[in-house]
């Protein structure tokens, strides 16, 4: 217990800093790095193992459960792993993105600062290349039934089609996280709702590409494996998704746009990517405390969202 007080504090924000909204943070996060590299080995390794129960023909469930079901059921693990990565102390802090083209994403939106997008995607990567090995070592056979928990298109299915597919589920994703985080009222809410989208996308295309939306979780099986099937359709499909969702999100409403880059907002953690909710600052960075001369200057911009009965800080405008 204390050891987790102890990681938990290490994470979090300075204790003589207050929370305010906050611009891009300067310099290298390490440690945020670290936390997308965890959070992502942690998801992919315990979603590689519950594939693993579903899908091996060894496995009671193989015969017990009809397709659909045990897809819904891979779904919904998957999103519960990625809820967990984000209510822990290492998501508070990352914004357990756990995917690049999430980052890729929030970049776009201009939250991400182009340092930790390139940071961020490699600690994913890393994170699935870890994950899959693992994966190899821990089931041994079991891994070896299910490919390694390999993503590859279904027969007959063109590379372009492939591309469609994942780029379609990405954009799906993706709009519903961005949705979630436009509003301090639903923002809390979005690792839940994220386990229900990802139950549904991954129920709709598992049967046709693996619903991946994550090249970071194609690439580490397919290195593990030695296999690459269509490697550049599972990069290409979910770059394209994130930059249609990025580009069409804003037409939902002229006033709404993401207010943070966190599937789930703590103010009492800091953020390298800019918010509009506040946020404890990364010191020695651009980021300044919530109190004194940074607190007045945030009142003064203060501005409340129509419909949300919130008022949030604009001094940190994402577009920055």
């Amino acid at each position: 217990m204390s050891q987790h007080v102890h990681a938990q504090g290490h994470l979090k924000g300075h204790p003589d800093d207050a929370p305010a909204p906050q611009p891009k943070a300067s310099g290298w996060h390490l440690t945020d790095w670290a936390c997308e590299l965890a959070g992502t080995a942690f998801q992919l390794f315990v979603g590689f193992g519950v594939v693993a129960l579903l899908e091996a023909p060894q496995s009671p469930a193989t015969s017990a459960l009809p397709g659909w079901s045990r897809l819904v059921l891979i779904g919904v693990a998957f999103g519960v792993l990625a809820a967990a990565v984000a209510l822990s102390p290492i998501g508070r802090r990352s914004g357990a993105h756990l995917n690049p083209a999430v980052t890729l994403g929030f970049f776009l939106r201009k939250h991400t600062p182009v340092r930790d997008l390139c940071g961020y995607a490699a600690a994913q990567t890393v994170g699935a290349l870890a994950a899959a090995f693992a994966f190899r070592a821990a089931w041994q056979g079991w891994a070896g039934a299910v490919h390694g928990a390999r993503t590859a298109p279904a027969t007959g299915l063109p590379s372009w089609g492939v591309v469609g597919i994942e780029a379609a589920l990405t954009f799906g994703l993706l709009t519903v996280v961005f949705t979630m985080v436009s509003s301090p009222r639903t923002a809390r809410w979005t690792p839940a709702v994220v386990t229900g989208a990802l139950a549904g996308l991954i129920w709709a295309g598992a049967a046709h590409t693996g619903a991946s939306m994550n090249p970071a979780r194609t690439l580490g099986p397919d290195i593990v494996t030695g296999g690459y099937p269509v490697l550049w359709a599972y990069f290409a499909g979910p770059v394209a998704g994130a930059l249609l969702a990025a580009v069409c999100f804003p037409l939902l409403g002229r006033e709404r746009q993401t207010l943070t880059a966190k599937l789930f907002h703590d103010p009492s953690y800091p953020s390298v990517h800019a918010t509009t909710l506040p946020a404890k600052p990364h010191r020695d960075t651009n980021q300044t405390s919530g109190r004194g001369e940074a607190r007045a200057g945030a009142a003064a911009d203060d501005t409340s969202y129509p419909g949300d009965g919130v008022t949030v800080g604009r001094s940190a405008e994402v577009a920055s």
